[in-house]
């Protein structure tokens, strides 16, 4: 076996799809090019030791049709033989899988990246748009998740091509504005000195402003997990709670600014990944946008670019199908991240 390098994309069917997250993974199969993909339950990545097994017992196990391919996005950069995960202890290493599980051909992408192949045919069911702009269909976009992390990338459109670009821009540094930022910012958690984005705008993240906010307050923090924070949050019945989602919604924007402007992307932001559709309500309110839109001297630039929560609840798995079943659609590179038998 050994990673392939030519051009060919199509791969052969039956072909298992999969999105791994930090806590989640989620898989379907693809008996062709034309059904439905058949869904498998929800797999909570801390109840496996391995992928592999996780693979066997809750997939391989559980159909009698057995994937000839697969296709992985992973929460991480990909290099190498050997692929850990950024939020969760698997270690994906396609050679094992070809060895061990029966599979012919198998190919990594970036979990955002699978984002970005989906965003590229969402319908209007599968969004809502917050706030104004308009859509320019063959411009560059950009989509970002807030969930157990932060996923950010892009997609360009060139040569009637779609072409997504990984990324870890979940990593960049953030820093104080406000008056209350800088209150805040002395309490939140850090890695090695730093504030990522990363550290604010996941579920950690929500945890972290609540506390760094009741500690520049002088209170306790009674609560301790994302959810909790904001369901009392959009509740109403915790004064911390609801700034957290406040100024979640704000930096979430500023983030989104930021990303629109490295890819000028006229066809829109999205907001994917977990958080975003659970708090909805937050981000319809002025918060999100206002932030977004707040990038001077290029305020009229924002303004006329949409953004979107993606309310699809596959997303990431509907866009590695669209990719499986017209592979010359889009511009996805295989170099270095496939292995075949």
């Amino acid at each position: 076996m050994a990673r392939s390098n030519d051009g060919e994309t199509a791969l052969h069917f039956p072909v298992l799809i999969g999105d791994i997250g930090g806590t989640n993974a989620r898989f379907a199969l693809l008996v062709d090019a034309f059904g439905a993909p058949k869904e498998f339950p929800v797999v909570q990545t801390a109840e496996f030791a391995t992928i592999d097994d996780a693979l066997q017992r809750c997939i391989l196990d559980k159909t009698s049709i057995q994937p000839r391919s697969a296709i992985l996005a992973l929460a991480g950069p990909i290099q190498g033989d050997e692929v850990p995960l950024t939020n969760c202890d698997w270690i994906v290493r396609p050679c094992d899988m070809i060895a061990n599980l029966g599979f012919e051909d198998v190919l990594l992408v970036n979990d955002f990246e699978a984002q970005a192949l989906a965003i590229a045919a969402l319908s209007d069911k599968d969004r809502e748009q917050i706030g104004g702009g308009d859509e320019v269909f063959a411009a560059s976009r950009a989509v970002l998740g807030p969930g157990t992390g932060l996923g950010v990338a892009g997609l360009i459109h060139a040569q009637h091509t779609w072409i997504p670009v990984p990324g870890e821009g979940g990593h960049i540094d953030m820093g104080p504005r406000t008056d209350r930022d800088y209150q805040i910012w002395p309490f939140l958690e850090t890695i090695d000195g730093r504030v990522s984005a990363e550290e604010i705008l996941s579920g950690r993240g929500i945890v972290n402003i609540y506390r760094a906010i009741n500690a520049a307050d002088g209170r306790d923090a009674p609560i301790e997990v994302p959810a909790a924070v904001t369901s009392a949050a959009l509740a109403g019945t915790d004064r911390a709670a609801v700034e957290t989602l406040s100024l979640f919604s704000t930096y979430l924007g500023r983030i989104a600014g930021d990303m629109a402007m490295i890819f000028i992307a006229r066809g829109g932001v999205y907001l994917a990944g977990g958080i975003p559709q659970k708090i909805l309500p937050a981000l319809r309110g002025p918060e999100f946008r206002a932030a977004f839109e707040d990038k001077a001297p290029h305020g009229d630039l924002l303004r006329s670019i949409p953004t979107f929560v993606v309310t699809h609840p596959m997303a990431a798995l509907a866009g590695l199908a669209a990719f499986a079943r017209m592979p010359d659609r889009f511009g996805v590179a295989t170099e270095g991240r496939r292995w075949q038998k």
